[in-house]
């Protein structure tokens, strides 16, 4: 068995100090009461305004986001119980805060520490252990790598720092002791520790509003009261477990990411996100745990909350007690990282969202009928393609107005939904298969219409989402991979182009020169059919022009077949 002497008190938080913000950056600023909360005011903090605004739980409306510090916003993420695959359910959650996060960073320039807690230790990580012979720390070692491969392989960014609970067990038990010692928690004589929440009063329930009662209680609960929360759980027998004043045992569940987020961050937190099932019990015992610890009145200011994802006609969510889930590898079997990107992305991120592979199919259709358009726009900036007209009034009708789309290039008022609109407009444009001509003053011509969806889509889109397409858009050996491919396409342009003029020939003069150019053209075609083996298809528009796009791996497979 693991066991550890008690460690020191809480320490100066850890990035606090790597970032030089220090511990006396980071106090609580004076804040305004605003309307609204779950039945209590919420307060308005202080410092920088990033022009942002998000739906936050513990109001249940939008509001101006303000970060506490100009350096960096603080972001608290509930990481993965590490004792199995992560699923899309899983994924569905982290994919849609890391849009959030990159457009954060990318469009609003804000930057931030993000902290994710890996719970390490845990009932099912025990009982998995056992089932599979092996300690318990090997398999939680095993999964959270399985898990960071999983979202790498999802172009999830990882978090600043992960926290394992294991390597966090002293500063649990310090902060564990401080609330014991603010009169919050009791232990008792089989060595538990629990949360007395009648001593937190009418200040529990900001997130949630009307308290659940308490389930059904074990007959042998030693609990005062049966609402009462685990802060320390005393060692069963055969059970990994650490010394502590109240004899061994292992951290409950809630108090892990307290403690967690109070080392970093300190007496305020500006972001805390997850699923919304998180919401409660764990956001809101960990919000009476550091409320009460750090003696403040609102110790995280913003709880973003991301709604389930669910097997299509169903409404549980994905999960695994429920045995209705696809692993994140499973998945990336059939389909892209960024058709499920794109698939997260249509929708508000607080919605529950219908998995099915309909769906996925939808979405990687409009995925590549987007990846084209832009490769359309690239080749007619360039001048390779020319400029037919639409009716205009039935464009604007049917989905934006010229100056609204131009409206969400305003870093203001750059919101993911509209980034959702935008991606309406582009698809539609798309569907016509053509291009813009200004014919009025208050529309767009066709090269500031392109300009627009190429700019607006590829890099804020497409470098905020890492929604990539059919595109590439990095720079070293992608750009140089673009060059080299743009260099090869002209050159067989030039040589399809040769090979199918005949200036002046006629009968048996023409017949012959076809005959002598046709291995040029079966070149061509050999070229066109090599390059779509690797993933790149070439378009032949008309005898003099030639543009190429990028596939992705299925349709790639689909043409190479064909």
């Amino acid at each position: 068995m693991l066991r550890t002497t008690r460690g020191p008190g809480l320490g100066p938080p850890l990035l606090q100090a790597a970032l030089g913000l220090g511990r006396a950056g980071w106090h609580w600023p004076a804040g305004r009461a605003a309307s609204g909360g779950r039945g209590r005011a919420w307060l308005q903090p202080t410092g920088r305004e990033t022009g942002v605004q998000v739906y936050n739980s513990l109001t249940g409306r939008k509001e101006p986001l303000i970060v506490a510090h100009a350096e960096a916003a603080s972001w608290y993420s509930c990481g993965p119980t590490v004792y199995d695959h992560a699923h899309l359910g899983h994924a569905c959650s982290y994919v849609r805060f890391d849009i959030i996060r990159r457009i954060l960073t990318k469009v609003f320039g804000c930057s931030i520490v993000m902290v994710m807690g890996i719970t390490d230790v845990d009932d099912k990580i025990i009982k998995r252990a056992n089932e599979m012979n092996i300690s318990p720390a090997s398999l939680a070692s095993l999964y959270e790598e399985d898990f960071k491969q999983d979202m790498a392989a999802l172009k999830v960014l990882p978090p600043t720092v992960y926290l394992r609970v294991t390597e966090n067990i002293p500063q649990i038990i310090s902060f564990i002791e401080g609330i014991i010692a603010r009169g919050n928690a009791y232990s008792t004589a089989k060595g538990n520790v629990y949360f007395d929440l009648k001593s937190r009063g009418d200040k529990y329930g900001k997130l949630v509003g009307v308290v659940p009662g308490p389930v059904g209680e074990p007959a042998d609960s030693d609990k005062r009261h049966a609402s009462d929360f685990a802060l320390w759980k005393a060692a069963k027998p055969q059970e990994v477990f650490w010394a502590s004043p109240w004899g061994p045992g292992r951290p409950g569940w809630h108090i892990e990411c307290s403690a967690i987020a109070s080392m970093v961050f300190g007496s305020q937190l500006d972001i805390h996100s997850g699923g919304i099932d998180l919401a409660f019990p764990h956001h809101e015992n960990e919000i009476a745990q550091c409320e009460v610890f750090h003696q403040c009145e609102q110790w995280g200011n913003y709880f973003l909350h991301s709604g389930h994802l669910h097997a299509k006609g169903k409404e549980e969510k994905m999960s695994k007690s429920l045995k209705n889930y696809i692993t994140i590898k499973d998945f990336l079997k059939t389909f892209s990282p960024d058709v499920f990107r794109f698939f997260c992305l249509r929708s508000s991120y607080r919605s529950a969202i219908d998995y099915s592979d309909s769906a996925m199919l939808q979405a990687q259709q409009l995925l590549l009928g987007l990846g084209s358009f832009l490769e359309d726009a690239r080749a007619y900036m360039k001048g390779q393609l020319a400029c037919g007209s639409v009716r205009e009034a039935m464009l604007w009708e049917r989905n934006l107005k010229g100056r609204e789309v131009l409206l969400c290039l305003v870093p203001s008022s750059l919101t993911l939904n509209s980034f959702l609109k935008l991606l309406e407009f582009l698809w539609q444009i798309n569907s016509w298969q053509t291009l813009v001509r200004r014919t009025r003053d208050e529309s767009i011509s066709a090269t500031e219409c392109r300009q627009l969806c190429t700019h607006v889509y590829v890099q804020r889109l497409s470098e905020c989402a890492e929604v990539t397409g059919t595109y590439v858009s990095g720079d070293g050996s992608e750009a140089t991979l673009h060059g080299v491919v743009d260099e090869l396409v002209r050159f067989r342009q030039k040589v399809r182009q040769f090979a199918l003029a005949m200036p002046e020939a006629t009968g048996d003069a023409r017949r012959q020169q076809l005959l002598e150019r046709q291995p040029l053209l079966e070149a061509c075609d050999t070229l066109r059919r090599g390059l779509t083996a690797h993933g790149i298809n070439i378009k032949d528009r008309s005898s003099t022009t030639s543009t190429w796009e990028l596939l992705d791996q299925r349709t790639k497979d689909q043409k190479s077949a064909g």
